[in-house]
């Protein structure tokens, strides 16, 4: 594009959002100490009478695309149990130029427990998305992470031709790397996830971590629920776990019961369940 005709177009308007959560043990449970929200984020505490507190983060652009920007930051105190997940899947919209960044920071303080549960992302066709997740975890803090990434809704015919997904994690104890993890797509994603070396024509993915001294226990009943979808190991107090499918609605036929096994018996938050 002529530098004359670039300086001359509008500047797109961009949607921005910043959101920060802590909890803390209080009189033997777990309360709210501090939200603070601005922008397009949002969060919300459904009432929960005698259970581990869920936050429910909302974005109320409706979906992300080039420029548009997300950061949340999770903090727990000694003793403290929270879930976090995402009223609906995140959208990525085609890009005119840029990325859309989501960015996600963890602090765990000592014997605290989180279960980071969003919803799926939903990468269209010339989405662009450039995803961090960062976590400190203290001595004897527990983290469950899932991200499950759908390229395209099959339901619909997309498929995704052109596009850029980035992730990127980054998961320490006590300020040592514990796991770490990253993921580039890019160009003809469709054609990418078709080869056999890849996803072998899967179009829904997930990734499973659950940092926690009892991984060795769970890694049994994890595979048995994971079935032929994909496979899980364990080793230095971490279980991972990667599965894909030919689309979402299968996915979650898999993902789903697997959770349950690491969430032990407690149900996934009711927004998952709509």
């Amino acid at each position: 594009m002529p530098l004359a005709e670039a300086a001359t177009m509008p500047k797109l308007q961009r949607a921005g959002g910043h959101a920060r959560i802590a909890f803390k043990r209080r009189e033997g449970a777990t309360s709210l100490d501090r939200l603070y929200q601005e922008g397009c984020s949002k969060i919300r505490l459904p009432r929960m009478s005698g259970a581990v507190p869920e936050a429910v983060l909302i974005n109320t652009a409706g979906g992300l695309t080039g420029g548009d920007s997300l950061t949340t930051e999770i903090s727990l105190q000694a003793g403290a149990q929270a879930v976090m997940t995402t009223q609906a899947c995140e959208r990525i919209y085609r890009s005119v130029g840029g990325d859309a960044e989501v960015a996600t920071r963890i602090e765990l303080s000592e014997g605290t427990r989180l279960d980071w549960l969003p919803q799926e992302t939903i990468l269209f066709d010339g989405g662009r998305l450039s995803r961090r997740f960062e976590a400190d975890l203290a001595g004897g803090a527990e983290l469950l992470a899932v991200e499950a990434l759908v390229l395209g809704r099959e339901a619909m015919g997309e498929t995704v031709t052109s596009g850029l997904f980035r992730d990127r994690w980054r998961i320490r104890r006590n300020c040592r790397l514990l796991f770490a993890d990253d993921l580039r797509l890019s160009g003809d994603i469709a054609a990418l996830a078709g080869e056999k070396a890849t996803l072998g024509g899967n179009r829904a993915i997930a990734t499973i971590l659950f940092v926690t001294e009892d991984a060795d226990q769970l890694i049994d009943a994890l595979r048995d629920a994971i079935g032929g979808a994909g496979g899980a190991s364990a080793w230095d107090g971490k279980l991972v776990a990667r599965l894909a499918a030919p689309d979402s609605l299968t996915l979650r036929r898999f993902l789903i019961p697997a959770l349950a096994v690491l969430l032990g018996g407690r149900a996934l938050p009711k927004v998952w369940q709509i």
